[in-house]
């Protein structure tokens, strides 16, 4: 395994306090974390080509069908994704995740087909995402923002902000994830 990914899977273990890959397999990790190091592999090798692009991709892909998490090859991210459980979660493939990402079950992250915000989302660093929130459209959250459960977010959030509700009322907040996001990488 090169270096890189080998980090990059670090990184998204230590925000679980895993401080080295498991010596006999990825079978007595939760569900959600052996499916976040199988969609590193299949994003990496994706840019390298070859066989491992169409074995990892494989494997994504039944992956996709039994986790019902949807976090496509495609999707930039940074280091640090933390998905808190398996089950529902929809992110398009243009998408942009920074680093220390958390997101809860439920969430959609996706493009709108229309209007002066057509396209996807650019998600910053330091960013939790609660529980069925859904973010849509060409916009920018920035750093250190917390998105609270069902928030529907289809307009810029500046850093340091807390998102309620639907539609999105933002508020400031220093420090808005503290104590949301552990183990930053």
């Amino acid at each position: 395994m090169d270096k890189e990914l080998k980090n990059l899977i670090l990184s998204d273990l230590a925000r679980l306090d895993i401080k080295s890959l498991p010596l006999f397999g990825t079978y007595s990790l939760p569900p959600q974390v052996r499916y976040l190091i199988l969609w590193r592999k299949a994003a990496y090798y994706r840019k390298k080509g070859g066989f491992l692009r169409k074995w990892y991709g494989f494997w994504l892909d039944r992956a996709m069908d039994r986790t019902q998490i949807t976090l496509p090859r495609e999707v930039q991210a940074g280091s640090g994704i933390y998905i808190g459980h398996f089950g529902r979660l929809i992110i398009h493939p243009d998408v942009t995740l920074g680093n220390n990402i958390n997101i809860a079950t439920g969430v959609t992250i996706g493009q709108a087909n229309r209007g002066e915000r057509k396209g996807t989302p650019v998600i910053g660093n330091d960013v939790w995402i609660g529980t069925n929130a859904v973010i849509v459209g060409k916009i920018t959250i920035g750093d250190d923002v917390m998105i609270c459960p069902g928030a529907f977010v289809n307009t810029d959030v500046p850093s340091h902000s807390v998102v309620i509700g639907n539609p999105a009322v933002i508020h400031h907040r220093d420090n808005a994830t503290e104590s949301y996001i552990n183990h930053r990488v």
